[in-house]
């Protein structure tokens, strides 16, 4: 019998290669039917059967994506749009999400490109893995939502995501809570090098800069997956299904792509749409981050800068507060929601 992961794999592997070919090149490629974007989709349409612990998810056209994204709470309550990182999805917040809403929040939690149930319009859309991107799909997605203003939370990818608009489009944001801080990527900054044990955590990120790295990911995605986790989390015991309700995420056909090609972009070795130039030249210079905000740390974290925020702590210059959780590695939100959420619902009274 062959199981979900064996079967991505073998109808998988020659479209991903062809896109990783047009991603390099510039130009997108066409795969097989199976890879054709699930079609569009009424704001506020359910699709039902997906990610059961949200409920039924919805799809809204929004900029080049139709996005996948769980809601909760009010609608006519204060927005707040909670984004996930890698290589995780929406379930990081499955906790999170209804304390919030018991609160009266409208609660939007939604796949990212790349992942889950988010689909690119158009196969002629290249897959652009760059951090501009992901926040120009957040604000699209606000936009298509009816949203002006939300507090923006996140950890890993989201923080970024969260910190690049916070940092370029503060009308849009009410409050940030960044898990590790300010992470918007300097590509210069990037050729220098790390001690060698912050290095040595950062393994796959030099990995996916490989052929043999891309291979991988297509190949063990799961295995990969797990390995980051557990590395990521080391006083996390998360079980089988709660890696396997996520490990659904990871089958969109773009994914391979979108993690590899945000990789090597950061390492300076692929280009990115110069559509974004003005943007990325924007953030290389570092913009603070003059909105209300809260970040976090976890104690336990490998990727939690020394210092209790400290080292980040110039780059906010509005009303801040920190808060170091003990105990807690990477994936905050699923491993501290009750702390995650008062720190979302803290951020607006600052």
């Amino acid at each position: 019998m062959i199981d979900r992961r064996t079967f991505g794999t073998i109808v998988g592997t020659g479209a991903v290669a062809a896109t990783m070919a047009g991603l390099a090149t510039g130009c997108a490629t066409t795969g097989p039917d199976e890879n054709k974007p699930a079609p569009p989709m009424a704001p506020g349409k359910e699709r039902p059967g997906d990610a059961a612990a949200f409920g039924p998810l919805k799809q809204v056209e929004a900029g080049v994506l139709d996005v996948g994204y769980a809601e909760a709470g009010p609608a006519d309550g204060p927005a707040v749009i909670l984004l996930h990182g890698w290589p995780y999805d929406i379930h990081s917040y499955v906790a999170v999400a209804p304390l919030l809403a018991a609160k009266g929040y409208r609660v939007v939690v939604p796949y990212l490109r790349g992942h889950g149930t988010t689909r690119f319009l158009s196969r002629a859309t290249p897959r652009d893995p760059q951090q501009a991107a992901f926040a120009l799909d957040i604000v699209a997605l606000m936009d298509a939502l009816g949203i002006k203003k939300a507090v923006l939370a996140g950890f890993d990818w989201g923080s970024r995501t969260a910190d690049i608009i916070a940092a370029l489009w503060p009308e849009r944001v009410k409050g940030l809570v960044s898990v590790t801080g300010y992470l918007i990527t300097n590509r210069e900054a990037n050729k220098q090098p790390l001690p060698p044990k912050t290095e040595w955590a950062w393994w796959y990120q030099y990995y996916f800069a490989t052929e043999r790295g891309r291979k991988g990911l297509e190949r063990y995605r799961d295995d990969l997956a797990r390995l980051v986790w557990k590395f990521n989390s080391p006083t996390w015991g998360f079980d089988d299904a709660t890696f396997e309700r996520t490990a659904t995420a990871f089958d969109n056909p773009d994914y391979v792509p979108i993690v590899i090609g945000n990789y090597r972009w950061r390492l300076g070795l692929t280009e990115g749409d110069p559509r974004h130039a003005d943007i990325e030249a924007r953030l290389a210079r570092g913009p603070v981050i003059t909105v209300p905000t809260i970040t976090l740390d976890g104690a336990v974290d490998p990727f939690t800068p020394p210092g209790d925020g400290s080292a980040y702590r110039a780059k906010f210059t509005g009303k801040y507060a920190h808060r170091t959780l003990q105990g807690i590695g990477h994936n905050v939100p699923q491993e501290a929601p009750a702390a995650f959420a008062q720190a979302v619902m803290d951020v607006g009274r600052l």
